[in-house]
């Protein structure tokens, strides 16, 4: 049999079957009360890990980081329910022995399991119940959430050129010549002066020059906000429940009531 030591890494293992299907994780070893013998793994399963299965430690053995059972995954998912409290009761105990096939007897043994159980693989067949009631199971849909990422959104800036035309009207000053008659009024200026003479007159002309520059100018801000959207999703699963009918030349004639 395994050391303590050897058993205590057992805890938090994928237990898988034969097949190498997941059955679950687990999370306790329960021991004998009697020997102090380990008898049961206490396995997390289900759909969200929050069920607690128990499973025969007989003939489960270590496979690379896994530890491998005989008993196999739909056993295990069908096994009757036992409260994780430390403690098994022996009413538990004895559905469970019953439920993987094992006899079950008060009587103990060194091994760790009843009197008469099996330390090897599974047997065939289930042994017969010594009471005279059936435990009838049904399964339950329980849907749960869970959050995670769906993608990432970022603002990215980045710089473009844009060609932009625009009109501005500009002035400049042209010459005019304009030739006007001596008259009463301008005589006086017309011949200050030299009456025969040289010379010049010079004008200086003006005119608009276009002059343009670029400057940064803020317009808007932008930012990331993150709103909450609520959709409905249906989640469909086949669940399976258990039919008890009696049989048999004593039975009632009368159709039996359906749970």
């Amino acid at each position: 049999m395994t050391n303590s030591q050897e058993l205590q890494g057992w805890i938090g293992r994928t237990l898988v079957d034969n097949d190498r299907d997941k059955v679950g994780k687990v999370e306790d070893i329960y021991m004998d009360d009697d020997t102090g013998k380990p008898e049961w793994l206490a396995v997390s399963t289900g759909f969200f890990g929050n069920r607690i299965s128990f499973v025969p430690i007989a003939g489960a053995t270590t496979a690379g980081n896994d530890l491998r059972s005989p008993w196999t995954k739909a056993q295990v998912k069908d096994a009757p329910h036992a409260e994780p409290d430390g403690q098994l009761t022996q009413e538990e105990e004895a559905r469970l022995y019953r439920h993987y096939g094992l006899e079950y007897s008060e009587r103990r043994s060194t091994s760790g399991l009843p009197e008469g159980a099996q330390t090897g693989a599974p047997p065939k067949g289930k042994q017969g119940s010594t009471d005279k009631s059936m435990t009838r199971s049904e399964e339950e849909l329980r849907v749960g959430k869970t959050s995670e990422e769906a993608g990432k959104v970022r603002l990215r800036k980045w710089v473009e050129t844009e060609h932009v035309s625009k009109t501005v009207p500009l002035t400049h000053e042209e010459v005019r010549v304009e030739r006007e008659p001596i008259t009463q009024d301008n005589r006086g200026r017309a011949t200050a002066g030299a009456q025969i003479s040289e010379g010049e007159l010079e004008v200086t002309l003006h005119e608009e020059q276009v002059v343009a520059e670029t400057r940064a100018v803020p317009k808007e801000r932008v930012k990331l906000e993150k709103d909450v959207v609520t959709e409905d999703e249906t989640v469909d699963a086949d669940l399976r429940k258990e039919r008890i009918e009696v049989e048999g030349d004593q039975a009632s004639k009368r159709p039996p009531k359906r749970p």
